[in-house]
């Protein structure tokens, strides 16, 4: 199906050019955003860490933030239902500009917390709770970025849509959130950043709920959604007014089972190696803040280009073989660049052993978003996706926290990364070989 025969042949080519252009900003540039958004816990981890979750082991307060990181993201696959629901019924234009104001102001209000020092125990309840808010959210945005910008741009550019979407949105976040340190860092440099430069990156994300306003509040709905709402109102389909319910019968219950053995993999490969780098260079490396934001942004463009590279591929040789192709890699490859980059010594090395890893996490869900979109219709895309996108990353997204927790001190961090590295893209590799081919199927 493409955006021609959904529009009629009469203003196709028009609509579909000026939709593929501003769905494709709007998509990327809405996940980019959020995930700017939830970059910035991952960055001040280790100061976040010792004022909310103190404790005499580092990698203790860290697990601590890891955890609530974590949080976040069990809590996101009930903002895809929500927001998914509203996507599949409605349009995914109104969830997208719901769920992205809501992230930035949730965010932003974390620099307004109270300490453990100032209030006690209060403090983390709170720091909590704002996690579970933001989770909803971006949820959400998950539900709506990641249909309408495959669903508007031609069938030969899919999958490099997928990869910029899904990995070039978060290179751009973690490049913003990188450069935001850096500025931050620059401003209240040594112990003063610990006071005032926390809070200033968290508030940071008043920035993207004005962004995202101006950019999506014009934004054209999705062609596909709007034929499919036509041919609902003409009487021609079945109106489905329970999405989610339809996703766990029979008919997509194996489909979603299957789909997380994928995004698991590509979640905890995401998290494991772009989320876990500033931990890594601070811990392990012990590379000043500012030197870190600059190796950080780096990464961030290895990864805007393994994304977009490994989704092209995807169309010329199949979702399925990409899969298989990069979770070999993977397993083999992340081990060799963990290691080797915490025995390294000099910025160069380091640099370079961080851009390599950047690549590979980036690589590993790339085709993952074209994939989802590929094995659900319109009518429950928007839900079949965020739900299976957030219930794997959930729990991808709990690893760091556990290689945190198997790491007796910050020297042990390489090898724990390495041993999860290997388990769970073997794990990708079966979910990569009992999957279908499914590049073209878009209905």
């Amino acid at each position: 199906m493409t955006i021609a025969n959904i529009e009629g042949a009469g203003a196709a080519t028009h609509v579909a050019s000026r939709q593929m252009r501003n769905a494709m900003v709007a998509s990327v540039l809405g996940w980019s955003l959020d995930l700017f958004d939830l970059f910035i816990l991952l960055y001040v981890a280790p100061v976040v860490g010792a004022l909310f979750f103190p404790s005499s082991v580092p990698t203790l307060s860290l697990a601590a933030v890891y955890a609530s990181f974590a949080v976040t993201l069990l809590v996101r696959p009930v903002g895809s239902a929500v927001f998914g629901h509203y996507a599949d019924v409605y349009g995914r234009k109104g969830a997208m500009l719901a769920a992205i104001v809501g992230v930035g102001v949730s965010t932003a209000a974390f620099g307004l917390l109270p300490t453990i020092a100032q209030v006690g125990i209060v403090a983390p309840v709170l720091f909590l709770i704002l996690r579970l808010v933001q989770g909803i959210f971006v949820g959400g945005v998950v539900a709506s970025t990641h249909t309408i910008g495959t669903e508007s741009v031609s069938p030969n550019w899919r999958g490099a849509m997928s990869g910029l979407v899904g990995g070039g949105g978060a290179g751009i976040g973690a490049l913003l959130a990188s450069f935001i340190f850096l500025v931050m860092s620059s401003i209240f440099p040594g112990d003063a950043f610990a006071v005032w430069g926390w809070r200033c990156m968290f508030f940071s994300g008043l920035l993207t709920s004005l962004l995202g306003w101006f950019i999506f509040n014009n934004l054209e709905e999705s062609p596909f959604f709007k034929a499919h709402l036509q041919m609902k109102l003409a009487g021609k389909i079945e109106t489905t007014r329970a999405p989610v319910k339809l996703l766990f019968s029979g008919r997509y219950r194996y489909v979603l089972l299957l789909n997380l053995l994928l995004t698991f993999g590509g979640g905890a490969g995401y998290y494991l190696t772009s989320g876990y780098l500033p931990s890594f260079l601070k811990l392990v490396n012990g590379v000043p803040n500012g030197v870190s934001s600059l190796i950080l942004m780096g990464a961030s463009v290895a990864a805007l280009a393994s994304a977009v590279l490994v989704g092209a591929i995807s169309d010329l040789i199949g979702r399925k073989k990409t899969f298989l192709l990069v979770g070999v890699c993977m397993a083999v490859l992340l081990p060799v660049c963990y290691l080797g980059m915490a025995k390294a010594t000099d910025t160069t090395a380091i640099t370079l052993y961080a851009l390599a890893i950047a690549f590979l996490g980036n690589a590993g869900y790339a085709p993952v978003l074209i994939f989802l979109n590929e094995r659900f219709p319109t009518e429950v895309r928007a839900s079949g996706t965020g739900l299976s996108w957030n219930i794997g990353f959930a729990f991808g997204g709990m690893m760091p926290t556990f290689v945190s927790l198997a790491s007796a001190g910050p020297a042990q961090i390489p090898m724990s990364l390495s041993v999860f590295a290997v388990v769970i893209f073997v794990i990708y590799l079966v979910g990569a070989a009992m999957i279908p081919e499914t590049k073209g199927d878009f209905r």
